[in-house]
C-alpha cells in the first residue's frame, strides 16, 4: 500500500496522459480539434470524447493552468522534505476564499479516490469542507466488498458539512457498506464517551478502525477563520484557550501543538472520534488540506499520524517547504 496511486495508476496514466495533452493543446495551445487530432494521430471525434471526458473530471480546471510545471516540482520537494510516498500539488485559485481553496484541492482529491480504490477496501474518512468538495469530482466504478467507515460523530445543527453526511455520500457513490458513526461529535465528560463505545454499538466502530487500508482526513487551523470556530463547533473563549495551550491544528476535531502532540485541553478528552494514534496505524493515509494559514497545521499532523499521499495547492507547498528549510537550518 505504500505506492497506492502508483501502482493501481499504470492503465490509467496512459490514457489520462492522452485526455490531458488532447486538453493542454486544445485550451492552453488554441488548436483546433482536428489540429489536436492529427497532432495526436486519433480521430476529431476521439478528441471530442477526451476533451468531454477531461471536463466532467474536472481536469481542466485543476490541471489544464498555468503554473501546473512549478506544481510538480513543489510536489517533488514535498515528497522528499516530508517522506512522502507522493504529494498532489494544484494551482491556488484565484479566489483565496475557503470555499474555493476547499473546492480546488477535494477535487484533486476527489479525482485521486476515484482511481484509487478498490475491491475488499476498509477506508475510513474524516470531514471537512474540502472532503465534501471531493464528491464532485468523485467518480469511482463500483467497488465489491468495500466498507467505508465514518472517523468521528456527527453535529445537530449542521451549517456546511457534517462527518456523517459525508460518510454516507461517499458509501453511496462507491456502493460500499457503510459504517455510520452514530454519536455527537462531542460529550459531556469521559464517562458518557465510554459508555457510548462499550454499551452502544460504536465499538464496532473503533475495531473496523484499527485495520484501514485507507484513511482519508484533513486537518484545518486554529485562529480566526478556523472551521471549528465559524461552524460554531466551539465557542470564542474555547478558542484562545487552545491557542494559549499551544493549539495550531484541529485534525478530526483532535487539537494539536506545532509537534502533533494534543494539548492539554477537556475538549480533546470529550471528542468522540477514532483516536489518532490508532489511526496512524493505517495502511495508506491521504491528507488533503490547502492555504497557506494551513502549513503549520499540515505538518503537525502529519507529525501526528503520518502521510502517504499529500494533496494541498500550490500556496500550502510553498510555506511547508520553508517550514521545513527553516527547521534544518535550525538544526544544524
Amino acid at each position: 500500500m505504500a505506492k497506492l496511486r502508483r501502482e493501481i495508476h499504470t492503465a490509467y496514466s496512459e490514457a489520462a496522459s492522452l485526455r490531458l495533452r488532447a486538453a493542454w493543446l486544445y485550451y492552453n495551445q488554441g488548436l483546433t480539434q482536428k489540429d489536436v487530432a492529427e497532432r495526436l494521430g486519433i480521430s476529431r471525434s476521439t478528441v471530442i470524447r477526451l476533451l468531454d471526458e477531461a471536463m466532467k473530471r474536472s481536469e481542466v480546471q485543476i490541471w489544464i493552468s498555468e503554473g501546473i510545471d512549478t506544481c510538480v516540482e513543489l510536489a517533488t520537494r514535498l515528497e522528499k522534505a516530508y517522506g512522502l510516498d507522493e504529494a498532489v500539488v494544484v494551482p491556488a485559485p484565484r479566489d483565496d476564499g475557503a470555499a474555493a481553496m476547499a473546492g480546488a484541492v477535494g477535487l484533486a482529491l476527489g479525482q485521486f479516490l476515484s482511481e484509487v480504490v478498490q475491491d475488499d477496501m476498509t477506508i475510513g474518512v474524516g470531514w471537512g469542507r474540502t472532503m465534501t468538495a471531493s464528491l464532485s469530482s468523485f467518480r469511482p466504478p463500483r467497488r465489491e466488498n468495500c466498507k467505508v467507515v465514518s472517523l468521528l460523530g456527527g453535529i445537530v445543527a449542521v451549517h456546511q458539512t457534517n462527518p456523517i453526511d459525508y460518510t454516507w455520500r461517499f458509501a453511496g457513490q462507491l456502493g460500499a457498506e457503510c459504517y455510520m458513526f452514530l454519536a455527537p461529535l462531542l460529550v459531556d465528560s469521559v464517562t458518557t464517551k465510554r459508555a457510548l463505545i462499550e454499551q452502544c454499538g460504536l465499538k464496532a466502530i473503533y475495531d473496523l478502525a484499527e485495520n484501514l487500508d485507507l484513511a482519508v482526513v484533513s486537518c484545518g487551523d486554529i485562529g480566526p477563520h478556523s472551521t471549528s470556530l465559524s461552524e460554531g463547533f466551539i465557542s470564542k473563549a474555547e478558542l484562545d484557550r487552545l491557542i494559549a495551550a499551544g493549539c495550531v491544528c484541529d485534525t478530526m476535531f483532535n487539537f494539536l501543538d506545532e509537534e502533533g502532540r494534543s494539548v492539554d485541553h477537556k475538549l480533546n478528552e470529550r471528542v468522540m472520534s477514532v483516536d489518532l494514534d490508532t489511526l496512524r496505524q493505517a495502511k495508506h493515509i491521504v491528507l488533503s488540506s490547502g492555504g497557506v494559514h494551513r502549513a503549520v497545521a499540515i505538518r503537525a499532523t502529519i507529525r501526528r499520524i503520518g502521510c502517504n499521499t499529500l494533496i494541498t495547492d500550490e500556496t500550502a507547498a510553498k510555506e511547508l517547504l520553508r517550514l521545513s528549510d527553516d527547521q534544518a537550518r535550525t538544526s544544524v
